[in-house]
């Protein structure tokens, strides 16, 4: 059966996803590094937390592929997902199980993203968290440890995600990549009609994050 292509991911979906990998790539490498390199580390915390307030009013009035009403499914339609009874072309987007892996990156994203906030820099004392301030130095210092902790477990979600995408992209010969970067993938039978979000819609999202963020680095 010839194969079409379809729009899935739209822009800012995928640059979310793209600039989150750069943030996170950065922020590990600047709190092994230290030193000077920590007020990058902050500044670049907030901008994580900008796109994750961003990727969840995406969530709710995005794109039909970004919607979590959309892609996020009970245990019926997960079973009928491993059952291979739920085609890609009834849900192009996140397959249930990926909808899970993407609760569990937010949600992960935003423990890590807070506990720094609050955290206490014990070694200099010159960067502390943006919110430290509005806390007691012994919720600082536990703020801190978390933080440090935390970061193992999300290494090990961010491990468990690109591990499937490799497994299927080489062993299921089952591309995940590539329509990331394009926004499109190549589907056989009837294709579904996908709504996609517009401008109004785009800016709305990014007004509440620049929000967030605007509030967190002026109230500490």
């Amino acid at each position: 059966m010839t194969k079409q292509k379809l729009k899935v991911w739209d822009a800012p979906t995928r640059l979310f996803h793209w600039l989150l990998v750069l943030a996170l790539a950065f922020m590990w490498y600047s709190g092994e590094t230290g030193g000077n390199l920590m007020a990058w580390h902050l500044r670049c915390g907030v901008f994580i937390l900008g796109l994750v307030v961003f990727r969840l009013c995406w969530g709710f009035w995005g794109s039909d592929t970004a919607r979590f009403a959309q892609f996020v499914k009970g245990p019926a339609q997960i079973r009928r997902y491993l059952g291979g009874q739920l085609s890609e072309n009834e849900q192009p987007g996140h397959n249930p199980l990926g909808a899970l892996m993407v609760l569990a990156l937010l949600a992960a994203l935003l423990v890590q993203v807070f506990t720094g906030l609050f955290a206490a820099d014990e070694n200099t004392w010159l960067y502390n968290g943006y919110l430290n301030s509005l806390v007691s130095e012994e919720a600082g210092s536990t703020a801190r440890n978390a933080h440090i902790l935390f970061f193992n477990v999300l290494l090990a979600l961010v491990a468990v995600h690109v591990a499937t995408v490799l497994i299927y992209k080489f062993i299921k010969k089952h591309d995940l990549i590539t329509p990331m970067f394009s926004g499109c993938k190549m589907l056989a039978g009837k294709l579904p009609a996908l709504q996609f979000a517009g401008t109004g819609k785009f800016l709305a999202a990014l007004a509440v994050a620049a929000a967030a963020v605007w509030l967190v680095v002026n109230i500490g």
